[in-house]
């Protein structure tokens, strides 16, 4: 037996690949084995290994990242699908002050999620009808929910699913046919928007009045010129009448009080007390 042999079952032994039925018998084809075959043996056996590391050490990675959110998040939004009104309550919600980190968009589509993830939000992959899927998103520590799924079947399910995960948050679903606004409700949420009707009902006001419809146009735009927003009162405004604000630059729609809303149109409110909270429209400050 040569050197050459000797290496050459060593190599073999060492690398624990085994002879096989094919084995190179000539002392050059053995020499071609130690110096080429065997280090490509190794090579392979640490990429693959190193990759399944890798893989492995990024999943807890992202377990641990994961279970550390979902134990400190609370009063967080979740917005259940990110098309065009996911999208939308989004943009909406950070307009109004809310922090990128405390919205979680759920959705079954990969590449929304991925979209979301982009936008700075915190994504999860699955069907929301699944209450397991909801309570990755933690569901039952959010304050406020939004259903923005495109079929209306599929919301009532969400919305029921939501609503008894989450018996104290606040759900606004979104709804195609208006028909189905009272199932929405029965199924808890809080507030139903019929989205075709209201797309309808804008198209026909910007027909009828030119003005009445920019200003609408203007009041769902939370990026530039007037916004209809809810706040508490000031000190200064103790006292006052809502019709003291209008003189202010500030319409008031209505003022919650002890959790009623009274409207402009009622003249139930003559002044206003400690804790009462109004819904105004105001110039957006964001346009400023």
């Amino acid at each position: 037996m040569t050197f050459i042999d000797s290496l050459y079952y060593a190599a073999v032994t060492l690398s624990t690949t085994g002879y096989g039925d094919i084995t190179p018998v000539c002392q050059s084809a053995r020499l071609a084995n130690v110096l080429v075959i065997t280090p490509l043996r190794f090579v392979f056996l640490i990429v693959l290994v190193g990759t399944t590391i890798e893989v492995l050490t990024q999943r807890t990675r992202e377990q641990m990242r994961s279970n550390r959110w979902r134990n400190n998040v609370n009063n967080h939004t979740v917005i259940i699908g990110y098309g065009v009104k996911g999208r939308a309550a989004a943009r909406s919600l950070v307009d109004a002050g809310t922090a990128h980190n405390e919205i979680v968009v759920v959705a079954s589509d990969r590449s929304a999620v991925d979209e979301a993830t982009r936008d700075g939000f915190v994504g999860v992959v699955g069907d929301a009808r699944r209450e397991v899927v909801l309570r990755d998103a933690a569901i039952e520590r959010a304050a406020r929910v939004v259903v923005a799924t495109n079929e209306d079947d599929t919301s009532i399910l969400v919305t029921l699913t939501a609503r008894r995960l989450a018996p104290h948050a606040t759900i606004v679903a979104a709804a195609r046919e208006a028909q189905n606004m009272d199932i929405l409700r029965q199924s808890g949420a809080n507030n139903v928007i019929p989205t075709a009707e209201s797309a309808g009902r804008l198209m026909s006001l910007s027909l009828l009045s030119s003005t009445a419809g920019e200003i609408m146009e203007d009041l769902l735009d939370s990026a530039r010129g007037l916004e209809v927003s809810e706040r508490e009162i000031t000190r200064d405004e103790l006292g006052q009448s809502p019709t003291d604000l209008d003189a202010q630059g500030q319409i008031v729609l209505a003022v919650i009080r002890q959790g009623v809303a009274h409207r402009f149109d009622t003249d139930a409110i003559t002044r206003l007390e400690p804790g009462d909270r109004l819904v105004v429209i105001r110039h957006n400050e964001v346009d400023h």
